[in-house]
């Protein structure tokens, strides 16, 4: 795979600073059942790093000590798949603190996985599905072969829990991501689209469309190297930042935790290795902090970071005006 980190270290992104940390987000490992173009964690069925039972026993310590921090986004890879899920969603919420899952939509029907959806409900875990198009051709071609359908076959059995359901407090968003190398388009219209279509053709119902960009790096970025537009679309990104997205950016307030317990300003800094640092510049596991010393420090940013804040801007709850 063809690495982006060299091309994108030399970079005039705005300097960012850390504010209060109130979320955790996670990654219980790069196992995946599926495998897509835009990956920028290039997971799949061959990864075998996942969070063990004393890094998952570390997590729920900090959340005891770490009151301000108020929500546990769980992503992968398909986080289901890790032994610990469901021991760190139930420590999660009996803790008060809200709980996202983000999902795959396909892993609902994996063997094993039967009882999961329920257990999700149960728990009143927020659902963050992937869905990159409400049009079958386009999701196979992103995600591959039948994914379309067995998408579909999630949301429906989501939906029948009570997901995306005025008053049932069940919350399902869905995120777009484009095709290839262009900018999401306005969140508002695309969102109208998703729901007329989703509903009129498959009876589904969910809560908001979160618009995300392809970030530069990973298996995403190397498919750019290779066929010679890494450049255009980095010029795409840059020519389309706006500072006013530098507020809303999802650095500023929470922290990425990988499978080992080390520590990250953003999901997309864990991807390429770019550790959060104390004063020193060593590298900061779990175990050597606290949210309230996070707080102040200078975020690592690289050239793409104009992924999130370009056009709309972009981050884990979609667009940001």
């Amino acid at each position: 795979m063809l690495a982006t980190l060299p091309l994108l270290r030399k970079t005039t992104f705005p300097a960012l600073t850390r504010r209060r940390i109130d979320t955790l987000q996670v990654n219980l490992g790069y196992r995946c059942n599926q495998t897509c173009v835009h990956c920028h964690v290039n997971a799949g069925p061959n990864r075998t790093e996942e969070m063990d039972a004393a890094t998952a026993d570390l997590l729920i310590d900090f959340l005891d000590a770490n009151p301000a921090v108020r929500t546990l986004d769980l992503t992968g890879g398909a986080p289901e798949l890790n032994p610990h899920f469901r021991r760190l969603v139930v420590a999660a919420r009996a803790r008060g603190c809200t709980v996202i899952d983000r999902c795959n939509l396909t892993i609902l029907r994996e063997p094993g996985q039967e009882t999961l959806a329920a257990f999700l409900a149960e728990n009143g875990v927020d659902v963050v599905a992937s869905l990159p198009c409400y049009l079958e051709d386009n999701v196979n071609a992103q995600r591959g072969k039948g994914v379309f359908e067995a998408s579909i076959a999630g949301l429906r059995q989501l939906n029948a829990l009570g997901y995306g359901r005025a008053g049932s407090g069940l919350t399902l968003n869905l995120v777009f991501n484009p095709q290839g190398a262009t900018l999401p388009p306005p969140q508002a219209a695309l969102e109208s689209a998703y729901k007329q279509h989703l509903g009129e053709h498959f009876g589904i119902v969910f809560n908001q469309l979160f618009t995300l960009a392809n970030m530069p790096i990973q298996r995403f970025g190397s498919t750019l190297l290779s066929k010679g537009r890494f450049n255009a679309y980095m010029d795409v990104l840059q020519a389309a930042h706006r500072d006013a997205n530098l507020d809303g950016v999802m650095c500023r307030n929470q922290i990425s935790v990988d499978w080992r317990g080390n520590l990250y300003d953003c999901d997309f800094n864990q991807m390429l290795g770019l550790t959060t640092d104390d004063a020193s510049g060593r590298a900061l596991h779990l175990r050597d902090v606290t949210a309230a010393a996070l707080e102040g420090g200078t975020i690592k940013v690289a050239g793409h970071c104009y992924g999130c804040t370009a056009g709309q801007g972009s981050s884990c709850g979609g667009a940001l005006d």
